[in-house]
């Protein structure tokens, strides 16, 4: 006895139920994103790092439609956090700020153990948010005055000056090894956990020079808990403009860091296409530009390729400087 099912509609009921089949086993790819994000920052809270990440992740948060969380993991120079970045799963969920040149000794400096499998292609760079310049304080009634009298000191007595650093490599120690190379001095600098505890130790008298960005130290500039020697800039900053730079000082130090976000490496282009235009949505909205220029921030986008290219010539740039 036959069924009445001719071989052709046998073979397209056939191949109907096995489409099911495998889209039951296989759902389609679901919209990104479905869930909240995780921001990894690489250092303590209250510094320029997670004031900057926090401001981000506040004004990111609407636009992506979904939690965005900050998650502090200190250590190592930053690679703490840095690390456990690389280490996440390429989905677009996990996130993280990267700051150059303080990523670079943990890899590069093999002189100090940086001898780590990860490196700047252990991530996919999404987009810069902010450049924030270096610069040296002191407390108001300390005995220095200018640039040219910290460096004099130096020379005498090298060595005994000392400076606040947030980890072995960071911007603020490139930048004083930078300057001692370029100006013929020693210092000695003392890491932290990160700038506020360097900030304390400074106005406790156990530090003699305020190492920092602008964005972490320019309300305390205002409110007359610091005095600024010189800020590493081309010309100076409109957030502190009675503070002179260096440059006017005699000496042609330029230096500063970036901050951006990037994904681990391995991220799906469609998903990291997503995310840069979530970023650079928050990044060029007025209203974002507003509070991180009310927070001494200079947003700047740099996104996708031409962010890779900048963090890569960056990165062989400090490696000429640092002869790493």
């Amino acid at each position: 006895m036959t069924n009445g099912i001719s071989r052709r509609g046998f073979l397209g009921t056939t191949a109907g139920a096995a489409a099911l089949s495998v889209a039951g086993l296989q759902p389609a790819h679901a919209a990104f994103p479905e869930r909240g994000l995780t921001v990894v920052v690489p250092y303590s809270a209250g510094g320029g790092s997670d004031v900057s990440a926090r401001l981000l992740a506040r004004d990111l948060e609407p636009i992506f439609g979904k939690p965005v969380t900050v998650e502090n993991r200190v250590g190592g120079g930053g690679w703490v956090g840095w690390g456990s970045l690389a280490a996440s799963k390429p989905d677009g969920y996990t996130i993280g700020y990267i700051n150059a040149p303080s990523m670079f000794a943990g890899y590069l400096d093999k002189s100090q153990g940086g001898n780590r499998r990860e490196n700047l292609e252990s991530f996919t760079p999404l987009i810069n948010h902010v450049v924030d310049p270096n610069l040296w304080a002191v407390k108001p009634d300390s005995k220095f005055k200018t640039v040219k009298d910290v460096l004099d000191e130096a020379k005498r007595r090298p060595g005994h000056l000392t400076l606040n650093g947030g980890g072995y490599g960071t911007d603020d120690h490139v930048a004083m090894l930078g300057i001692s190379a370029n100006t013929g001095t020693s210092f000695q600098i003392v890491h932290f956990r990160g700038t506020p505890e360097g900030k304390t130790q400074v106005l406790g008298g156990n530090i003699d020079i305020f190492a920092c960005n602008v964005s972490e130290v320019a309300e305390d500039i205002k409110a007359g808990q610091f005095r600024v020697l010189g800020v590493m800039a081309a010309e100076r900053s409109p957030y502190i403009p009675n503070a002179p730079t260096f440059r006017e000082q005699g000496y042609n130090e330029v230096w500063s860091v970036s901050r951006g976000i990037a994904a681990p490496a391995g991220l799906p282009a469609d998903v990291e296409a997503a995310l840069i235009g979530f970023l650079e949505k928050t990044i060029a909205s007025p209203a974002h530009k507003a509070k991180a220029e009310a927070l001494a921030l200079d947003p700047r986008i740099i996104k996708g390729a031409d962010y890779r290219k900048f963090l890569k010539d960056n990165e062989q740039a400090t490696k000429k400087l640092m002869n790493w």
